[in-house]
């Protein structure tokens, strides 16, 4: 009977387009709308390991979210006459499988067996981009299709923005921001808000062609966030520089701690979000890396 090299476990980071996918967490194979982790795990199919295949992904995004960098955690055990793939490897072998779709594997890193690449994060950071400055559809440059959020003839006062977000800063009970899901009363409401900033952003398109053209970059830091919360908080922002709401207001929304006192119809739509960063340990990594050598 044919035997098999022990279990290794890896962290990988990777990034994707979410317009295509039903989010990143895994659907039922009968649905059409597939998503990312489908993908990632078919492509470990592909290695032929022994064990069965289960990628556990560190951050969840919803459908048209997108992410320059999310991470997650798999197993991977060989024959006994296959030695353990190393990292550079794993990641070349990943990406060729994963060739025909918007994902792609950046980094991967051979860790313990006890890692967890959700519990082990230490933070997470979400960019959410702005257009202004748009009269026409026609106006928006076809490469920022679905990766922004386009406010129709909008000026926006950003310092009032900047001051909502001070608000919005720091721990707080964040109930009101919290979109009801099914999990929603068992987790912790209270959360740290690292940073919220409010910031010209750039863009490819706006130097070369369309230079009438303002993008906005609103960062959220935390090491998690409730469901929804990010955009919940971006259309929060979003109303207060078009005057809609004033920072006071969003001061009581805080105090409120309660979902259903959130605006209708303000929740900013999800192709503007970007997953940026997921952030672990440099000591955790690099000890692991080192005995694993």
């Amino acid at each position: 009977m044919q035997q098999s090299s022990p279990v290794t476990r890896y962290l990988i980071f990777f990034q994707y387009l979410g317009t295509k996918y039903s989010g990143v967490m895994k659907a039922p194979v009968h649905q059409p709308l597939q998503g990312v982790q489908n993908h990632l795990e078919n492509a470990v199919r592909r290695l032929k390991p022994v064990n069965e295949v289960s990628v556990s992904i560190s951050s969840r995004t919803d459908t048209g979210v997108h992410a320059l960098c999310n991470s997650a955690h798999l197993d991977i055990q060989r024959r006994q006459d296959k030695p353990p793939f190393t990292e550079q490897i794993l990641t070349d072998a990943l990406n060729f499988f994963l060739k025909p779709e918007p994902i792609r594997i950046t980094r991967v890193y051979r860790v313990q067996n006890d890692f967890h690449a959700r519990y082990r994060a230490t933070s997470r950071t979400y960019v959410y981009r702005l257009a202004t400055g748009i009269c026409r559809h026609t106006e928006l440059p076809i490469t920022e299709k679905d990766l922004c959020w386009t406010l129709w003839d909008t000026e926006l006062n950003v310092e009032t923005m900047q001051e909502a977000g001070a608000v919005l800063q720091g721990t707080h009970d964040f109930s009101t921001f919290r979109a009801l899901s099914s999990d929603a009363p068992f987790k912790n409401p209270v959360k740290t808000m690292e940073l919220v900033q409010v910031q010209p952003g750039l863009s490819f398109s706006q130097r070369h062609f369309h230079r009438d053209i303002q993008f906005w970059e609103l960062t959220f830091k935390s090491r998690s966030f409730l469901y929804k919360q990010v955009r919940r908080m971006v259309g929060v922002l979003v109303a207060v520089g078009r005057g809609k709401l004033s920072v006071s207001q969003v001061q009581d929304l805080l105090d409120t701690k309660d979902s259903m006192a959130y605006p209708q119809n303000i929740v900013a739509p999800p192709y503007g979000l970007f997953l940026i960063n997921v952030e672990y340990n440099d000591s955790d990594l690099k000890t692991y890396r080192a005995d694993s050598d």
